[in-house]
């Protein structure tokens, strides 16, 4: 017998009763209720499986203000890729110290791996640290650790990072002798540092023949990486040639290869060839993007074809690729180069009035474009505009600046833009410190021009010697003769050989000081590149005022320049040394060093000796020592006759 839907349909009708109406019923329902309350009701979602002790901890180091103490409650749960991630989690979120600290705690616990130390000295590049990476490094023991490839890619990538190109090389032929078995993305690394070397070009050659050496090919990155060495160091047809041998082996270029290309090209603005490229490119399926046309844009700004420029521009705007200042900044620069300063102008106020965001590039290219035109006033008051709209600078910017403002001696906006650098931690460079120097020397500040050059130099930056020279004759000539001789120094220590005149300048500033011990420092070290008249004043002054104990060292230092001293100097020594007694072993060593460089005292002279030697209890050796120079010079002269 069929069973009655009704139980079912009643139930139904039973269970859509507003909660008020429906009727209370006893815990034991019928079965059928029960049935239909289970239809009806939805399932219960299955619990979530509990997180795993080292999962748990891991989340809790993570969000630990002191994550070296939560390690040390989860020392016996976590294990080293744990540690790992953790690691990972202070450099993803710039906790420099932090990182530094784990990495510590677990080298401490002897908790690292290839992976830990691949991914410290990566945070350690982004956190601009090369010195740290180089200093672990050096110090691990394990020699598999030290010469495993991702361990020495990644250093070798922290040093290439932070600019110490000399040291990534120098590290990376250390590790070639230790056995590290290089892989591609070795030579990718390094080659990437070639693009700043100045013979950038043939230390990519020198990689690449290392690479293929060991049997490895080629790759795409590397190619691309080729190409912008060759772009960057102006090999033109080097790059043509790399560009066709990758499509040979059967690589596809892509945009950056192009990009690469285009670049060498703008370098020789052969815009032929590069429109020809571009065909290729569009050719090949690709879409120029926006570094590719303001590459494009570059070919045509340099290359002074103007009108094609503004079309491009045009189109990048078209496109939405002209929102940033870079397109505008390209094409500003080729007219003020090209001497077109009003298009520029032109240019640079549509790029204000359509709201373009600027960084203060073409602020500075405008400022100094009208700076060098002779335009001063018109230039410092674009500065004071950039001033009054923007908060930031960089180094660019207020150097630029700085330079219009020293134009137009406006020494309140000088101590303002110096404040600005202070205050935004921006390192000065050589350009602010020669600006500075120019700026005192011309308001004839010549102290302060000092205590720049001074900064420079501590801060190790070269000097510039024709300003620093005459920042050195105007504090002689200001009656600074100590701070002259000291930077003097700074640039006679300095790495570069400095000009022959330089030290005839500091002695006849010392001279003049009478500081004749300096002068003589001067006088020692470089006698032969000083000319017989300064050389006789300066012996004329220190024989009669000079350090009677140096007078000796003096004439030594005089002779072995290939000057001969004259009896006139000789006559001067020996009047001081007849006023002093007590230096008469100081006389008899300069009498008698006298024969033997054929030097002999003049009449006058000789009879002030004999008339004074019973002073120095020396009459006898004074006289057999006279006798020897006349005996000498008889020889000499005789000599000369024959």
């Amino acid at each position: 017998m069929e069973a009655s839907p009704l139980p079912t349909l009643a139930a139904s009708r039973f269970l859509s009763l507003p909660p008020l109406l429906a009727p209370t019923c006893p815990r034991r329902t019928a079965p059928f209720l029960r049935a239909a309350t289970q239809t009806l009701e939805a399932p219960e979602a299955p619990k979530p499986p509990r997180p795993s002790p080292r999962r748990s901890a891991v989340a809790e180091v993570k969000g630990a203000p002191d994550p070296i103490a939560a390690l040390n409650r989860f020392e016996e749960v976590l294990q080293t890729q744990d540690c790992n991630i953790i690691l990972r989690h202070c450099g993803d979120t710039r906790r420099w110290d932090d990182l530094s600290k784990v990495f510590e705690w677990m080298q401490e616990r002897e908790m690292t791996n290839a992976a830990s130390y691949s991914s410290y000295f990566k945070y350690l590049g982004l956190s601009r640290d090369p010195a740290r990476a180089l200093q672990v490094y050096g110090a691990i023991k394990d020699q598999t650790m030290k010469v495993h490839v991702s361990v020495c890619n990644s250093v070798l990538g922290c040093l290439v990072k932070n600019g110490r190109l000399d040291s990534s090389f120098k590290l990376y032929d250390e590790m070639i002798r230790e056995g590290l078995s290089p892989d591609p993305f070795t030579y990718s690394t390094l080659l990437s540092g070639c693009m700043k070397l100045k013979q950038g070009y043939t230390k990519a050659m020198e990689l690449i023949n290392d690479m293929k050496s060991r049997g490895l090919q080629m790759d795409i990155v590397i190619y691309g990486t080729l190409l912008a060495i060759c772009a960057s160091h102006n090999y033109c047809e080097e790059a043509e040639v790399y560009f066709q041998k990758m499509k040979d082996e059967g690589h596809c270029p892509n945009l950056f290869h192009y990009s690469s290309l285009l670049n060498a090209y703008s370098e020789n603005s052969d815009y032929e060839k590069a429109e020809l490229l571009m065909k290729d490119l569009r050719s090949s399926g690709l879409t120029p993007n926006k570094v590719i046309l303001t590459t494009l844009l570059k070919v045509y700004s340099k290359g002074g074809l103007f009108e094609k420029a503004k079309e491009l521009l045009t189109e990048l705007e078209a496109s939405g690729f002209a929102q940033d200042e870079m397109p505008y900044c390209i094409l500003i620069d080729g007219l003020v180069k090209g001497g077109k300063i009003q298009e520029a102008k032109i240019l640079f106020n549509e790029m204000k009035e359509k709201g373009v965001k600027s960084d203060g590039y073409a602020f500075s290219i405008m400022i100094s474009a009208l700076h060098r035109g002779g335009h001063h006033e018109e230039s410092k008051q674009l500065a004071k505009e950039f001033e009054s709209e923007n908060a930031s600078y960089d180094l660019v910017m207020l150097n630029t600046s700085l330079r219009t403002y020293c134009s137009t001696n406006d020494m309140e906006s000088v101590m303002r833009m110096l404040k600005k650098m202070d205050e935004l931690n921006i390192s000065p460079d050589n350009i602010t410190f020669n600006t500075l120097i120019r700026y005192f020397c011309n308001s004839k500040v010549y102290h302060l021009a000092y205590k720049t050059v001074e900064d420079m130099h501590t801060k190790g930056h070269q000097l510039n010697e024709e300003l620093c020279s005459h920042v050195m004759v105007q504090l002689g000539k200001g009656g600074f003769p100590s701070e002259a001789f000291s930077l003097y120094n700074m640039l006679r220590y300095s790495k570069r050989t400095v000009h022959k005149s330089l030290h005839e300048k500091a002695l006849g500033i010392l001279v003049a000081a009478e500081l004749l011990k300096e002068a003589y420092i001067v006088v020692k070290d470089n006698a032969d590149l000083i000319s017989p008249a300064s050389l006789e004043k300066f012996a004329k002054s220190f024989m009669v005022s000079g350090n009677i104990n140096l007078i000796n060292d003096v004439m030594k230092a005089l002779n072995r320049s290939g000057w001969r001293i004259s009896q006139d100097i000789f006559g001067r020594a020996i009047k001081r040394y007849i006023r002093k007694p007590d230096k008469k072993q100081l006389l008899v060593c300069l009498l008698d060093w006298m024969i033997g460089q054929g030097y002999s005292v003049d009449s006058s002279s000789r009879n002030l000796l004999l008339k004074n030697a019973q002073l120095f209890g020396q009459k006898q050796i004074i006289a057999e020592i006279l006798s020897k120079q006349q005996t000498a010079s008889r020889n000499i002269g005789q000599r000369h006759k024959n």
